[in-house]
């Protein structure tokens, strides 16, 4: 018996501002459509089961593990990835702030984390390092042990105006 036909759907979105116009399998994920399509590998593919967080990249400004999402879902949506952050003469502040706190090592996971700091700062709330933690805990890292990563969300938080101060008792 022959495996049946897949057929190749037309695909628009817009990627970091730039709209882009593709033919895709229906079943291409988002993350291999944003690394081998658009050639953008800054969205690492880690577990490829929405566990780890490497893939995290914003659709319509939320964040959204590309790895469990077929690219034809983006279909007329705005997404954003670790590119288009900043430059590597001209960081993003939080970009910025990883490098000065000590929240990377390897940098596998850094992009996830980015994309997900990026996307509570956008939320228009405040909060508090035990907040940070807890809206960071779905990105999984293996070299750092997290605190210069907490550091680095909660300095940028600082700076622009959305870190709440620690409770007395709180010691995080």
């Amino acid at each position: 018996m022959s495996e049946p036909e897949i057929q190749d759907q037309t695909l628009w979105c817009t990627v970091n501002g730039q709209t882009v116009e593709r033919k895709v399998e229906s079943r291409l994920l988002l993350s291999d459509f944003i690394r081998h399509e658009l050639n953008l590998t800054g969205t690492h593919v880690g577990c490829e089961h929405g566990v780890c967080g490497s893939c995290t990249v914003l659709v319509e400004g939320k964040s959204m593990r590309s790895c469990l999402m077929l690219a034809i879902q983006a279909q007329g949506l705005e997404i954003h990835t670790v590119e288009s952050l900043g430059k590597v003469k001209h960081l993003h502040p939080l970009q910025e702030s990883f490098r000065e706190h000590h929240g990377l090592q390897c940098g596998f996971c850094t992009p996830g984390f980015l994309m997900t700091a990026i996307d509570m700062a956008q939320s228009g709330k405040s909060f508090t390092r035990a907040e940070i933690k807890e809206g960071l805990s779905g990105n999984l890292c293996r070299c750092t042990g997290y605190q210069g990563i907490i550091n680095a969300v909660a300095h940028y938080f600082e700076q622009i105006g959305i870190l709440q101060t620690q409770e007395s008792g709180d010691s995080l």
